[in-house]
């Protein structure tokens, strides 16, 4: 047996081979290595090209003078991705590493692919020596992970960007040819036949690494910004008007961030509230029959889920309007059990990568924290946790502790399920680093922190009204969405335009997911007036039978809507459409008109 080494311009591979060995048959293993479909390539004794190899089924490698441990050359015959000739791991995929699957990034990731990212300088009149179109060491642009730059920044940055991090790795001689995010596994690999499973055995082929925990140098996210005060602020009411804490679904896209090179924002345009039991201390998130639909109305006005918020608040002094700054340096800022949460969310959106041979790597997924600043203010913090701590609790590795809030736990093997061991850095009372089993764990090794922010100049996806509509799952507050609350939010709109009435999202919502008249199949037309706000295709869905049907509803509820004829389709009386149907006071039922039982709960009409 002997070795071969073939250099392409994918890189060696060791071929096996004997001396007896034809050349057609060593070339045929060539091909299957390399993943040619059929023979698209030429293989050399040497680099510039000489001393072809052809296949021959009369000639060995012995007599070829090949031996054990020679190199050869392999150029394709024909260049990358143009034809089935070609590699199936061809130069044309670009960075994606061999095996990695076709995949569709973000939007805002194409685009960061494609920017320069380079950080440009001018030229310094002190230090450059240089004419104006030299340059030098004080003014030659740095590349975006430059860690200095980012140190300099005001406020200093500590997190590259993720792109930054890319650029990077593929940034060689090699340009990334070999570059590949593996996502970390604390799971016993499955298929090792060499021994009975686990509990009864494992090897160091199927056993998951060791893993020591480090501080993640990049993030996915580099800011998010609400888009106005107003969005935060009717979250808050909730808090507000019950003392208990609360929680919601970040809703807007993802943007470039200019103040980071190659970074990401999280811009937010609404917060769903899903159906939850909330105390002063405690949050318990209930099954959301309709998390579906919501996403979908969400895709189709443009946006996506990208975080989570929930509050963390107690009052201070209530004439002061004060909280307490309960989440700083000597506490801490997430605990064990909201990493955990955080971890789940983020396992859920993956971030969709091109060089991870999974399809996707890390997520994009940001957690926002309401709770009181230094100055017993209302401050939002935004967090992520790291890729080590998505795959812990991604495989059940991670446990929060009863007594302290602030550590967790890495579990320890049952005969259950094997968990690998989990280690942190830390240093000792006489400043030597050591390293630390990870029973009980710090939980500050795996949070990354994002800036949050409100911008100077607001924007607005949705419209804002003095009486907006009622936030969905707030019946505990007496807000409830339905018919009435539709009709009261009518007849208090003043406005003339008709986009602006019906660019609520929680209103959407609602028409969507009412049952009386779900909107979900005919409701299309409306959303994308609403995402490219176009008053002449609102105006379009106003004529609809739909949009009919749903005043009508709102005139049997006895709410005097104004201008009720002006919004209307069928340009009918007001008198005439409260005559069309009637809701039972049992059930609530909507029943057709000149019956005098419901149709439901067969009550008489009252």
């Amino acid at each position: 047996m002997c070795i071969i080494r073939v250099q392409s311009p994918e890189g060696v591979k060791r071929i096996t081979a004997t001396k007896r060995e034809t050349v057609a048959t060593f070339l045929k293993k060539v091909a299957k290595e390399f993943g040619f479909r059929n023979n698209g390539f030429s293989v050399y004794t040497n680099r510039n090209r000489t001393g072809e190899i052809t296949a021959s089924q009369n000639k060995s490698l012995n007599l070829l003078k090949i031996k054990h441990g020679d190199m050869l050359f392999l150029y394709p015959s024909s260049p990358a991705g143009s034809s089935s000739e070609t590699m199936d791991t061809s130069v044309s995929q670009g960075l994606r590493p061999v095996g990695a699957p076709q995949v569709v990034e973000d939007e805002i990731d194409q685009y960061l692919i494609k920017q320069d990212g380079k950080i440009y300088r001018n030229r310094d009149q002190q230090l450059c020596r240089h004419g104006p179109l030299g340059k030098c060491v004080h003014c030659v642009p740095l590349e975006p992970f430059d860690e200095d730059y980012l140190n300099h920044l005001e406020p200093p940055v500590k997190h590259m960007s993720f792109h930054a991090y890319i650029r990077k790795l593929t940034g060689g001689a090699d340009k990334g040819k070999f570059v590949a995010l593996e996502n970390i596994s604390c799971k016993i690999k499955s298929g090792c036949e060499g021994h009975p499973p686990w509990p009864e055995g494992i090897c160091t082929k199927c056993q998951p690494s060791a893993i020591t925990l480090n501080r993640q140098k990049y993030r996915h996210v580099d800011n998010i910004m609400f888009e106005n005060h107003t969005i935060a602020d009717r979250f808050l009411d909730f808090w507000r008007k019950t003392g208990n804490q609360h929680l919601g679904y970040l809703y807007g896209r993802y943007t470039e961030h200019k103040d980071i090179p190659l970074g990401i924002r999280a811009e937010v345009a609404a917060i769903y509230e899903p159906p939850q039991i909330g105390t002063q201390n405690s949050l318990e998130i209930l099954e959301d029959p309709k998390a579906e639909v919501v996403d979908e109305i969400a895709a189709k006005l443009g946006l996506r889920k990208v975080g989570w918020i929930f509050t963390d608040l107690v009052s201070e002094d209530t004439r002061k309007g004060t909280v307490r700054y309960s989440r700083n340096k000597d506490t801490y800022y997430l605990s064990a059990e909201e990493c955990i949460t955080a971890g789940n969310f983020q396992n859920q959106q993956p971030n969709i990568c091109r060089l991870s041979p999974d399809g996707h790597f890390g997520s994009k997924f940001v957690t926002v924290v309401a709770t009181g600043g230094p100055d017993n203010q209302v401050h939002f913090e935004g967090y992520q946790v790291s890729n080590q701590c998505m795959a812990l609790v991604r495989d059940e590795c991670l446990l929060p502790c009863r007594d302290a809030p602030e550590l967790g736990y890495a579990k320890e093997s049952s005969s259950e399920q094997y968990v690998p061991d989990v280690f942190y850095k830390d240093i000792d009372k006489f400043g030597n680093e050591i390293t630390q089993l990870a029973r009980p764990l710090p939980v500050e090794y795996l949070i990354i922190d994002i800036t949050t922010t409100f911008p100077k100049d607001p924007v607005y996806t949705f419209s804002i009204s003095q009486n907006p509509f009622p936030i969905e799952n707030r019946d505990v507050l007496g807000e409830t969405q339905d018919f009435h609350s539709l009709a009261t939010y009518l007849s208090q709109n003043t406005s003339s335009i008709f986009l602006d009435i019906i660019s609520d999202f929680h209103l959407l919502l609602f028409l969507v997911t009412n049952e009386v008249m779900p909107l979900r199949d005919s409701i299309s037309l409306l959303l994308e007036a609403v995402r490219t706000k176009n008053e002449e295709l609102a105006q379009t869905w106003k004529k609809s039978e739909q949009w009919a049907t749903i005043e009508q509803l709102c005139s049997t509820v006895g709410v005097q809507i104004s201008g009720l004829q002006e919004y209307g389709a069928m340009g009918g009386s007001t008198h005439a459409v409260s005559a069309a149907m009637w809701d039972c006071k049992h059930c609530t039922f909507m029943n057709h008109p000149g019956t005098d039982h419901c149709e439901m709960c067969n009550l008489p009409r009252t």
